[in-house]
Order: structure tokens, then sequence, then C-alpha cells
């Protein structure tokens, strides 16, 4: 009798997953999620032997957004329909393509193409990726889901500018030596997906459109919006730190070290990783209001720290900024984990995740552009102001919910 895999008994409805899988399901998006930064030191190399502004940066910062989102607007409905795997792997196809494109780029086009095709493993993941690891944990352990999905991505998201600015402090072939290292962790991740235990869908593919902005069942609204208030500013701010991070470090500390930046952009998501567990054990609207709070706080000493030159401020905001996306992150994944069907929650996430990479996108780039014409103080200023308003606005949504937000027993 031919021995099946961990993957086929759980598709047979046999037994759950282990506790080991359940995380081992969130490293996948893990080591997608180290390329999606793994770049941020490396762009004052390629601006210095390519040559360009840093509107031109936070451009090519911004066709990573623009393949997450057109990712979405498929993986999500895709994954519900045929199953996490047929989604996670070509994704993480894309991802190991980038790598062969980022190093051995010698144009901005070629950094454009491969920060597109990142976005796209991104937007994979996020949806599919993150489902997978609640359809692996079950019923029994979603908030256990939540919390690993999150802090898989936030942890990624830290890793990968970390590896990238050291390894190209030390090591020959400063652009090329990290993208190496990248192509074998996302060759483990290739290998868990394909024995991970995920079920296909038991029911038959639900009908409506394949490509659509996505959405969340009737009824449900409500946590999505909640989890979109908070999150959307959250990861705008660390968007813009990633971005133009490194150009404020140069501005204030005189120096163009990548350990540095890629040691700043670590610490923040550490941030926001450590923090999802000290609070998984509140109340998601108390979780959503703290995380509003953070990233206000993450605004004002923006704002404070351009203008006073101060580094130590800097890095305050920084790590604002990660827990306020920290937090965030983890009220809606879990709000959604905790309401949407299984058949309908990779495409919560991908809605959840369309609500605030959009304004992820824009803003930074807009701040770039403004930097170049006015300043990088009075350009960081001006979204500083903008996203602190948006912070706000965020919590007192929540705040001013009425009915009362789904919490676990």
């Amino acid at each position: 009798m031919p021995v099946r895999t961990a993957g086929e008994r759980q598709e047979a409805g046999s037994t759950p997953a282990p506790t080991w899988w359940v995380w081992l399901a969130a490293w996948p998006v893990t080591a997608v999620f180290v390329l999606s930064n793994a770049a941020t030191p490396l762009y004052v190399l390629w601006q210095r032997d390519i040559g360009f502004s840093k509107g031109t940066l936070t451009v090519v910062f911004a066709f990573y957004i623009v393949g997450l989102l057109g990712s979405l607007l498929v993986c999500g409905v895709v994954s519900d329909r045929l199953g996490r795997r047929p989604v996670l792997l070509p994704a993480l196809g894309l991802a190991l393509a980038a790598c062969v494109i980022f190093a051995t780029a010698t144009g901005v086009a070629a950094l454009i193409v491969a920060r597109l095709f990142t976005g796209i493993a991104v937007g994979a993941v996020v949806s599919a990726g993150m489902a997978a690891v609640t359809d692996v944990a079950g019923q029994e352990r979603k908030r256990l889901a939540a919390l690993l999905a999150s802090c898989a991505m936030v942890f990624g998201a830290g890793l990968g500018p970390l590896l990238a600015g050291v390894l190209s402090e030390t090591l020959p072939a400063p652009t090329v030596t990290v993208f190496l290292v990248e192509m074998a962790l996302l060759a483990t991740a290739v290998l868990a997906v394909l024995r991970m235990p995920i079920k296909r869908p038991a029911t038959a593919p639900a009908k409506g459109a394949w490509i659509r902005v996505p959405g969340v069942p009737r009824g449900h609204g409500r946590q999505l919006t909640l989890g979109i208030a908070v999150f959307a500013p959250g990861i705008t701010a660390t968007s813009f730190v990633l971005s133009l991070g490194p150009s404020l470090l140069s501005g204030l500390l005189g120096t163009t070290s990548r350990i540095v930046a890629g040691a700043m952009a670590f610490v923040m998501f550490l941030a926001a990783t450590g923090v999802q567990f000290v609070v998984q054990g509140l109340r998601r609207r108390t979780i959503l209001i703290t995380g509003a709070i953070s990233t206000t706080l993450s605004m004002v000493t923006l704002v404070v720290a351009v203008h006073t030159s101060s580094v130590a401020v800097l890095i305050t905001s920084a790590l604002l900024a990660g827990a306020g996306q920290g937090m965030g992150q983890l009220g809606g994944l879990s709000l959604l984990n905790s309401a949407v069907p299984p058949q309908r929650l990779a495409e919560a996430n991908a809605a959840l995740n369309v609500g605030g990479y959009v304004p992820a996108g824009l803003l930074p780039v807009s701040a770039g552009y403004l930097s170049d014409a006015v300043g990088l103080t009075n350009g960081t200023t001006v979204f500083g102001t903008v996203l602190l308003s948006l912070a706000i606005i965020g919590g007192i949504v929540v705040v001013a919910s009425r009915r009362r937000v789904t919490e676990p027993a």
C-alpha cells in the first residue's frame, strides 16, 4: 500500500496537523518577505552606479506596490477556488526570477521588473500564504494562525534589509550576494509548500469573475473596515522608512552605511513582530486602537527627527511605525480569521492588503518627488502631517464603532 504524504493525509481529513506544521506553514511567507525589502540598503549603490533621483527611487519602490495590488486582484480568488499550492508555487518561481534580475541589474528598468515580480509574489503570499497557515492550523488554532502569519510577514520584511546590509558590507559583490542567499531560502520554501498539509477546496469553485477587486462576504465589511483603518496608516509609515529611510540617515548621520540602513529597517520590523506577541491576548479593538496611537506618535517623532537632525528620534519613529503596522495587521487579520469562512479567507486577506498597500504606494512616492522639489525636511514634514491625520482618523473609526467587535472566548 503506497505511503501518503502529510499533505495527502490532511486532505483526506484524518487528523489535524501538528503544531510545528503551523509554524512551518508560515515559512514561505517569511522567505518571500525577506526578498520584499532586501533591496532597501542597496539602493544607494544602484543610485551611485546607475544614477537616479529620490523621486525615481520611490517609483522603483512603487512598482512593487503595482505588482502586489495586481496580484491581489487575482490570487485571493484563485487560491480560494483552486487551492493554496497552485498559487504559492508560481509565486515562489517569480520570486526566484526576481532574485536573478536583481543580481544582474544594470539599469532602472531591470530594478523595476525585479520589484514588479517581487510585488506579485508578495501579493500571492499575503493572500494564499496567510490563508494556508490558517488552513493548517484548523478551527481550534485560528488565533495562533493569525499571529504566526502576521509575524512571518513582518519578521521577513525586517530580516531582508539586515541581511542585505551586512552581506553587502562584508562580502564581495554587494548587490549580488544577498540574492544568492535569498534564492536558497526560497528553495526551502518551495519544499515546504510541496509538503504542506493543506486541503484542496472541498466545494466546486464559486461563480463570479476570477479577476476582481477582492472583498469579504456580505455582513463582514465592518471587520474589514476596522482593520484597514489602522493597518493602512501603519504600513504606509513603514513603507516610507523603507523607501526614504536611507536618504534620511544620510542627511542626519552623514553616512551611507548599508548596515546602519538595514539595521534600522530590521529593528522596525522586529518591533512589529515583538509587539504582536505582547498584545496577542488583548481585545482586538484594544489592539487596533493602540496601533493607531503608535502610528500617530511615529509621525510626530518623524517630524521632530528631521527638524532636529536626531538619529535617535528617527529610530524611535521607525520603532513606533513598526509597532503600529504590527498591531494594525494583527488586529485586522484576527478579525477576518474570526469571522470570514475558509472558502473566502484568502480573498478577505487580499482585501485587507489592498486597503493597506494603496496608500503605502501613493504617499511615499508623493513624498519622494515633493522632497526633490522642496527638500527632504519639508517633504517629510508634509508626509508626516498627512499620515498623522489618517492615523488619528483610523483610531476614531475604531473607537466610534458601536457594534461589539468579535472577541475570542
